[in-house]
């Protein structure tokens, strides 16, 4: 089975885009609407919930993507590994929600979020159920994308008919389950089109669970990374500070998405051509992506940075203008992960089948996070846990650095930052100076984005981006067939 890179990397970016739009529609009217209390409320519950699916998935996801894809021309194989992995995933699932259930009944701080925790934990056994990683390995991303934006809809409609009043916070999270409870649902009738998914015990243990728990624990230093602000914050804080941060971590997460969607797209392409070791055109396509990392991500990065009080202004009004700094610092962190964690990380190693390299680095990044966090965030709070997330995510890229197989070769690399590094300078210092002559806030950050376009393409353009000569290019090639 042979797919379009291509084809399913422009998919993917329009499910990605579907999750950048539907969030700038949701997240400014769910702000207003609920107050930073609640809204607090809602995502100290997520980053509850989160730590017990992360011990449901067990780095299962990735593992399958991996695995699957090598055997996904082989019927009888991927239903035999499909069947095993899914039932693992089932067990941890189990173990997951006996484990919250403890939690629930031990820790009586959680007393006043039980109802909320309860209904957002339904998405971690739909999303065992409907076992998404079995279309993502067959690189069946027509279904992905067209599926995500189905549900994205559905749940647009449910949040402006039932979410109108700040108490509607349990509503708000109910929908949220619902959004991606119904695509994991959909899954269990559509993966049979490539498998035969069924529960089973015969399972090598062995062969699974050592790379599973490798990825686990890599998954678990993650999730702590991601997740350990925002709950600390919530615990030494309080509720206030978790909506004014994670209304910042929201704005950043939609650049992060931007380039997950890469990130997802490659995986599986990837692990076939290391597992064949087909070095020549790894680092072709390596280096095509680094273009793309760069070329896309940077300008992303800086332009948010400047224009991070209109963003905060436009998505949660003036009662959250305390995230501005907050979005500035962890914008600094995506601009670290983007080399780093991003490609470096689940582009490079993973696929690769490093995961031990990776889970290392993670933890160790994991463990000076969430000691900084402890130190500082009663002294310095939202500030302190943004700083400490930047920090980090410039350890793991330095640790990363030194971790990559020699094998990997990418040639002439600085010459792919020149052209964006220099453009991002020159538009940042054009949108800064440029939004102070105009006062109504939509028609500066309208103008800001527009011209910074403008003047950053043009740079790419004067100074020969190689990414863009070559898209350049092809178009004109294409015209001239034409």
């Amino acid at each position: 089975m042979k797919k379009n890179l291509k084809v399913n990397t422009i998919l993917n970016m329009i499910k990605t885009g579907s999750n950048i739009i539907f969030p700038l529609i949701t997240i400014p009217y769910v702000l207003r609407i609920l107050s930073a209390d609640n809204v607090g409320k809602v995502d100290f519950g997520n980053s509850f919930v989160s730590y017990f699916s992360l011990i449901a998935s067990l780095g299962i996801s990735t593992y399958a993507i991996r695995e699957c894809a090598k055997v996904r021309d082989d019927r009888k194989k991927l239903d035999r590994l499909a069947s095993q992995i899914f039932s693992i995933n089932i067990c941890t699932t189990i173990i997951a929600y006996v484990l919250m259930a403890i939690s629930l009944v031990v820790f009586r701080k959680l007393d006043s979020y039980r109802s909320l925790i309860i209904i957002q934990s339904t998405v971690i056994l739909f999303t065992t159920v409907g076992a998404d990683w079995i279309n993502t390995a067959m690189e069946d991303f027509v279904y992905i994308t067209l599926r995500s934006v189905l549900f994205q809809i559905l749940s647009l409609g449910l949040m402006f008919l039932f979410v109108k009043t700040p108490d509607d916070y349990m509503k708000y999270a109910l929908i949220t389950v619902l959004s991606s409870s119904g695509s994991s649902i959909s899954n269990i009738i559509y993966r049979k089109k490539y498998c035969k998914m069924r529960f089973t015990w015969d399972i090598p243990w062995k062969t699974h669970m050592v790379p599973i728990l490798f990825l686990f624990v890599m998954s678990l230093s993650q999730t702590v990374f991601n997740s350990a602000d925002i709950t600390m914050l919530g615990l030494i804080k309080g509720n206030y500070a978790v909506g004014i941060y994670s209304t910042a971590a929201k704005i950043e997460k939609i650049l992060n998405q931007l380039i997950a969607s890469i990130v997802y797209v490659l995986m599986p392409r990837l692990s076939y051509m290391f597992d064949i070791e087909d070095y020549d055109n790894i680092n072709i396509l390596l280096r095509k992506v680094l273009a793309v990392f760069v070329t896309i991500g940077f300008p992303c990065c800086a332009g948010a940075t400047v224009m991070a009080k209109e963003i905060v202004l436009i998505v949660g009004g003036e009662n959250y203008v305390g995230a501005t700094l907050v979005l500035q610092i962890l914008l600094l962190s995506t601009f670290f992960s983007l080399v780093g964690g991003s490609f470096l990380g689940n582009i490079v190693l993973l696929p690769s089948g490093n995961e031990k390299k990776f889970m290392i680095i993670c933890c160790i990044s994991t463990v000076i996070n969430v000691i900084a966090n402890a130190i500082l965030i009663p002294v310095f709070g939202v500030y302190a846990a943004a700083a400490t997330t930047a920090f980090s995510s410039l350890i793991i890229l330095i640790l990363l650095l030194f971790s990559i197989d020699e094998r990997i070769k990418i040639t002439k690399i600085p010459q792919l930052f020149v052209a964006p590094s220099i453009g991002c300078i020159i538009m940042s210092i054009c949108c800064y100076y440029l939004k102070k002559m105009f006062v109504s806030l939509i028609m500066r950050t309208a103008i800001c984005v527009i011209l910074g376009i403008i003047v950053y393409m043009s740079i790419q353009i004067i100074l020969k981006n190689e990414l863009l000569e070559e898209i350049i290019g092809k178009t004109i090639k294409k015209l001239k067939k034409g």
